[in-house]
């Protein structure tokens, strides 16, 4: 068997042919595409590990917003919580402060409802005992203590200074002599006693006042000489008063 060189490599020369078209014509377009391809997909890769990493930081600050905006509400809750109590015991505080005012009050108003009670009772106490004493005084009026009010009477007026006797004695409208009862049988002992005390003439005017309980008392426009148990008890009703 004989073999054909010539077509051996004319054959060969057709596979280089076909070989150097494939290469040219084919596969660098093919093969450009490819890569062309590989970088848009690296680049879509790259793209979209960028937007993953956008993605994950939004992610992350959404979080951290959302764990902040929880810090915030927990810290405004935490605030109105503490609002809430501190104004709950600001208005107990201010409530139980009036609370206590009025008790206060209350319990002032009382005492001085107590006090003035109190008052009112000795008030009402010593008058009925002074009333029960003038009643009682004025039982006792009788001739002997005529005679004692009218000795206390002349003393009075003997101790009085002699300018002041003598400015009675002068009285153009004379003097009163002001008794709690009537009578006749006493007046002149009485006159004569009052005219020595006196050292002078003057004219005496006999009056009765039976308020006087008992007593005698001497009276002028400008002078009176008490002598009497109203005089009396009217001194021991003012002590009495002070001394409350």
């Amino acid at each position: 068997m004989s073999i054909d060189l010539w077509g051996i490599g004319l054959q060969a020369i057709n596979v280089l042919i076909l070989i150097w078209l494939l290469f040219h014509v084919f596969w660098r377009p093919i093969a450009a595409a490819i890569a062309s391809r590989q970088q848009a997909a690296m680049a879509l890769i790259d793209n979209a590990g960028e937007t993953q990493a956008r993605a994950d930081a939004a992610l992350a600050e959404a979080s951290r917003a959302r764990d902040g905006i929880a810090a915030e509400r927990s810290a405004m809750l935490d605030q109105a919580r503490s609002e809430a109590e501190a104004t709950a015991k600001a208005t107990r505080d201010e409530a139980q402060g009036r609370a206590e005012a009025i008790l206060a009050a209350a319990r002032a108003a009382a005492e001085k409802e107590r006090e003035a009670a109190r008052v009112a009772n000795d008030r009402q106490a010593r008058d009925l005992a002074l009333d029960i004493a003038g009643r009682l005084l004025g039982r006792m009026d009788g001739p002997e203590v005529q005679a004692a009010f009218l000795a206390q009477l002349t003393e009075a007026i003997a101790a009085l200074p002699a300018a002041e006797r003598a400015a009675l004695t002068a009285a153009p409208e004379g003097i009163e002599i002001v008794t709690s009862r009537k009578s006749v049988a006493q007046e002149e002992t009485i006159r004569q006693a009052v005219l020595n005390a006196l050292g002078g003439a003057v004219e005496l005017r006999f009056v009765v006042d039976p308020e006087l309980i008992g007593g005698l008392e001497l009276r002028s426009p400008h002078f009176v000489l008490h002598n009497s148990w109203r005089a009396d008890l009217a001194q021991v009703r003012k002590a009495v008063q002070d001394a409350a």
